[in-house]
C-alpha cells in the first residue's frame, strides 16, 4: 500500500515540528491508541485496538524515528503484531514547509500487511489506512492549530489534494466493478 497527503495546519511550523515529536499530542491522535511509549530519542512502543473490515485486534509493535532534520521533517518506520490478525509494517516520510503563519504538512506512506489481514484485500485496507489517516490528521489539526479559515484559505494558495478521485471512486464500488477502472485497484 502507497499513500501521499499534505495537511494545512495553522500553527507555525516550529510548534507542529515539537506536536509531531510529542509522544502525548501522537498518542491524542493515533486511532485506537492504548499506550505510546518513548523509549529513546527516536524509539517508542505502541499498543493500539483497531478494527479492519470484520476482523479486530491488538496491536503491539515499535516505531523508530531516523534522518531527523529538524523543524522539516523525518521518517518514521514501524512494524505491529495483531497476532492471528496478522501484522503490519512500513513507514513514512514526513516533510514540513513553512507557508505563511501556516505549515504545510506532506507525507508519503509505504505499507504492508500479512495474515488474515492480507486475506481483506487491496481497497479493504487501502480504505481503513486513508480513514485511519484522516483521523490522525483531523485530531492533529484540532490540538497543534485549527485550519485556516475560509479568509485565510482564499488568500493562500489551495492544497492539492491527491488521489481525490480515487477515494471518490473507491467508496462506490458498483462503479469500480462497472467501468473496470484501473483507478480502483
Amino acid at each position: 500500500m502507497e499513500m501521499t497527503g499534505e495537511r494545512r495546519i495553522g500553527a507555525k511550523r516550529a510548534k507542529v515540528w515539537a506536536a509531531l515529536n510529542d509522544v502525548e499530542v501522537l498518542r491524542q491522535c493515533i486511532p485506537g491508541c492504548e499506550s505510546l511509549e518513548r523509549q529513546s530519542d527516536t524509539d517508542m512502543l505502541a499498543r493500539a485496538k483497531l478494527v479492519i473490515g470484520p476482523v479486530k485486534a491488538t496491536f503491539n509493535g515499535k516505531v523508530k524515528l531516523s534522518e531527523l532534520d529538524p523543524p522539516n521533517g523525518y521518517r518514521i518506520t514501524g512494524e505491529g503484531s495483531g497476532g492471528v490478525a496478522g501484522f503490519a509494517r512500513g513507514g513514512a516520510v514526513v516533510r514540513l514547509a513553512e507557508e505563511g503563519s501556516a505549515t504545510l504538512l506532506k507525507y508519503e506512506v509505504k505499507a504492508d500487511v500479512g495474515g488474515r489481514l492480507a486475506q481483506l484485500g487491496g481497497r479493504l485496507i487501502d480504505a481503513t489506512a486513508r480513514k485511519l489517516a484522516e483521523q490522525f490528521f483531523e485530531k492533529f489539526t484540532e490540538l497543534v492549530g485549527p485550519a485556516p479559515t475560509s479568509t485565510q484559505e482564499s488568500m493562500a494558495a489551495p492544497v492539492r489534494k491527491q488521489g481525490a478521485v480515487r477515494r471518490w471512486l473507491s467508496r462506490m464500488p458498483w462503479f469500480a466493478r462497472r467501468h473496470k477502472s484501473p483507478i480502483s485497484s
